[in-house]
């Protein structure tokens, strides 16, 4: 039994050295089954190897030559033979697809590490991990921003449960495929498909755009304006003395551009801020419209409040009572030692579901799995 594992050892390893897909899972299974056949007909072992093996037709020849070199006609003893130098295996007769969920369609995978291969330098990955708050080139802004438009489209594009018409692909609904063929005459011509609704969030942001967030202005901001433009019923609000609706001001284009009208139009941009007034205007001028509680509402600020923490407290316990969920996104959380001593945001801390960071990519990314939640 030693010499027929160490023959299949050695035929399964000059198979895969040939190019051949032979798996050691393979391997186990022909020693199951040459415990069934006699192993001194070469014609039996031979097909029972092919079988177990799983050989291509392709690759019959291949399988012929060294099942000769790795098997004896002597009582399927195998022979002392010495194993062939590794040879390179074979590139893959077919690109793998993979689903690809930023573009919703299927594209190629990428090819895994050969062996020795170590992984190499990402630029993407270096800049998910890069904070807003250091000096940024005007090509890494470009490409910080497109992977903002990308987060921000997996937000704007989630499925829900509930299954909807659809004309695209889907699953086949039967019954209304029936009652489409009664218009031709019974004859079934298409299918009607259903597929999982997208549904679009209802978010409101409001992003504090005073001296102490100038940092991560221009990164949250171009989040906010990207979700807007793929989910146009989320509302974008900024507020520092004041509080602004930003929505109507918004328009396609540039970051950049926008960036200078609002702090040409907007009291006191990169001034001083009063959380708890502000947040206390949302809640009487604006959130009032929305009282059914399903919209997420989301503060993006360092909580450093000129104001009295009295008053915040009680803005944002309005709020939370309104919103289905209400969650405060800090810059400062992204440093480990972290504490929220501010006065404001002690205050307003009791009634947030949740505290998260918002210093890098990465922080925002983790964000977007309570948004949806």
């Amino acid at each position: 039994m030693t010499d027929i594992a160490l023959g299949l050892g050695r035929l399964g390893r000059a198979l895969r050295n040939q190019g051949v897909g032979v798996t050691l899972r393979d391997e186990l299974d022909a020693a199951d089954a040459l415990c069934l056949v006699g192993l001194a007909d070469r014609e039996e072992v031979g097909r029972t190897l092919r079988i177990a093996l799983k050989i291509p037709r392709f690759d019959l020849a291949t399988f012929e030559r060294l099942l000769g070199l790795f098997w004896s006609d002597e009582a399927g003893v195998p022979p002392a033979a010495p194993l062939r130098p590794r040879q390179a295996p074979a590139a893959p007769r077919g690109p793998a697809l993979h689903w690809d969920p930023d573009a919703r369609r299927m594209g190629v995978a990428h090819a895994a590490p050969g062996p020795g291969d170590r992984p190499g330098w990402s630029r993407e990955a270096l800049l998910r991990r890069r904070p807003f708050a250091e000096e940024w080139s005007p090509r890494d802004l470009v490409a910080m921003e497109r992977l903002l438009a990308r987060l921000a489209r997996r937000l704007a594009t989630r499925r829900g449960r509930r299954l909807v018409p659809t004309r695209g692909r889907g699953r086949a609904d039967i019954r209304s495929s029936y009652r489409r063929a009664l218009r031709t005459s019974g004859e079934l011509l298409s299918l009607a498909r259903r597929a999982r609704e997208v549904r679009e969030p209802r978010v409101a942001f409001l992003l504090d755009t005073s001296g102490s967030m100038d940092a991560h202005t221009r990164f949250l901001l171009s989040f906010t304006l990207a979700l807007r433009r793929a989910a146009p019923s989320a509302e974008v609000f900024v507020f520092n003395t004041e509080l602004v609706h930003l929505t109507p001001w918004l328009a396609a284009g540039k970051v950049q551009l926008s960036l200078d009208r609002l702090a040409a139009a907007v009291p006191d941009w990169s001034g001083g801020t009063r959380i708890g007034e502000c947040l206390a205007a949302f809640a009487d001028e604006h959130f009032r419209r929305s009282p059914d509680g399903k919209t997420v509402v989301v503060v993006l600020s360092d909580g450093l409040d000129r104001g009295d923490p009295a008053l915040l407290a009680q803005s944002v316990r309005r709020i939370r009572r309104r919103a289905r969920k209400l969650i405060w996104l800090n810059p400062l959380a992204g440093d480990a030692r972290y504490e929220p001593s501010a006065a404001g945001m002690r205050a307003a801390l009791p009634f947030v579901d949740h505290l998260g960071s918002a210093h890098d990519l990465r922080s925002l990314e983790k964000a977007l799995a309570h948004l949806v939640a």
